[in-house]
């Protein structure tokens, strides 16, 4: 077990990611005469950085690192129109500006920078370490994989006509001037609709939405349709040589676990793979120990 032997100070920062202004907080430990390691993180598929992601965040910065946590475009303190639209390529290119961001700070060593993400972000980490080199490490919590291939297994082939005219009928919609449809992430009673309709999901987002005052429980049908052709493990071959920490849920159906074996086959040394018991939302909850603890093991041997 990591012992906290840090406490840390946490403020509000904001930058600019080409033109949206983008808002989190920075975590930085204290009593330390040096500059930093970094680890820049943000949240989930439509949740936010206060819903269990914030207490990734205060470990690691209690183990000694300076730590970056925002809230993506469209969402939480973030800005960015549509609100709730997830659009995956922009969110990977926020993680950028992010990193540009906490190089330009004073107190973080810009050469030592890893990225952590967990589900959809921990999609982006393994598309952002393939493509930028200023990333010295990654951790990818439970990640999505193949977005095409979990909406394959999530959506029934009867029901794929309907979803997909839906999305031509958004189209159509926002060419007009008009609002863009939205849909629940989760139902929230019996007989209601939602993206997610699995226990473990349903009561993930609704306890952790309760934490945020900000959280919405919807999302942009625009951000279904590119969810479904998001692919992030295509890059796992190119993350080479930035060290690659998978972490995967030993029973995970919302971003299938043998993606994710499969896809760590295809990454290149120096890489490390764990299957720990549970579910997706294990690691937020029961396994947070043992998740955070890899993580931050991880992280100490390659940033420090």
């Amino acid at each position: 077990m990591n012992k906290c032997v840090h406490l840390f100070n946490k403020k509000s920062v904001e930058f600019n990611a080409e033109g949206i202004t983008l808002r989190g907080w920075l975590y930085l430990p204290n009593n330390t005469d040096s500059s930093l390691p970094g680890i820049i993180m943000t949240h989930g598929y439509g949740s936010l950085k206060e819903m269990y992601v914030d207490k990734f965040a205060e470990e690691f910065a209690s183990n000694g690192f300076a730590v970056l946590l925002y809230d993506h475009r469209n969402f939480g303190d973030s800005d960015g129109q549509p609100r709730q639209e997830i659009n995956p390529y922009e969110q990977v290119l926020d993680y950028q500006h992010a990193i540009t961001f906490m190089s330009s700070l004073e107190d973080v060593d810009s050469s030592r920078i890893g990225i952590w993400g967990s589900s959809y972000s921990g999609g982006h980490v393994l598309m952002v370490g393939a493509m930028d080199k200023r990333v010295r490490c990654i951790v990818s919590q439970v990640p999505t994989i193949s977005g095409s291939e979990s909406s394959a297994r999530r959506v029934s082939p009867n029901d794929v006509p309907a979803l997909l005219n839906t999305f031509y009928e958004d189209r159509k919609t926002r060419m007009q001037g008009g609002e863009p449809t939205r849909r629940k992430i989760v139902p929230e009673f019996e007989g209601d609709e939602g993206i997610y309709t699995e226990k473990t999901s349903v009561d993930w987002y609704l306890s952790g939405g309760a934490l945020s005052p900000n959280w919405k429980n919807e999302v942009t049908i625009r951000s279904i349709e590119l969810s479904r052709s998001y692919n992030p493990g295509n890059y796992i071959s190119l993350i080479s040589p930035t060290p690659l920490l998978l972490l995967v849920a030993g029973h995970d159906t919302v971003t299938p676990t043998d993606l994710q074996v499969e896809a760590f086959k295809e990454a290149k040394e120096p890489k490390k793979i764990k299957v720990i018991d549970g579910h997706h939302f294990t690691p937020y909850l029961e396994q947070f120990e043992v998740y955070s603890n890899e993580a931050i093991n991880w992280f100490k041997e390659h940033l420090k």
